[in-house]
């Protein structure tokens, strides 16, 4: 059974930063391309970005691109998603997932970027 747990979540103040880690299982995580999406508030999901199977590989949306980081530890079967340079428009709840559409996620952490 597939299991993605999220953690890493809170408030910080706009300009901060956040490391979020998702711990996985039940699947061959190491050979799965892996994915974190996001919900605001009102919103629907939508996709941050997106690392390979082997770690080499990432690709960001133009809203995070520069500001976020993901990267993976196959060994640990975890993945991470560091954050920099918050704004308020990056509040949302924030889910790793094993595809892009994010039918396939965890059950998230918060992140609130307010001042």
């Amino acid at each position: 059974q597939v299991q993605l747990v999220e953690s890493g979540g809170g408030l910080v103040r706009p300009g901060g930063s956040l490391r979020l880690s998702c711990a996985a299982s039940g699947f061959d995580f190491g050979r799965s391309g892996m994915y974190w999406v996001r919900q605001p508030l009102t919103k629907g999901l939508e996709w941050v970005g997106s690392i390979s199977a082997d770690g080499i590989l990432t690709s960001y949306s133009p809203f995070v691109k520069g500001r976020f980081t993901i990267s993976r530890d196959n060994v640990k079967n975890m993945l991470f998603l560091e954050m920099r340079d918050l704004k308020t428009e990056d509040t949302a709840v924030y889910y790793c997932a094993e595809d892009r559409q994010g039918n396939s996620r965890g059950q998230g952490t918060q992140v609130t970027v307010s001042s």
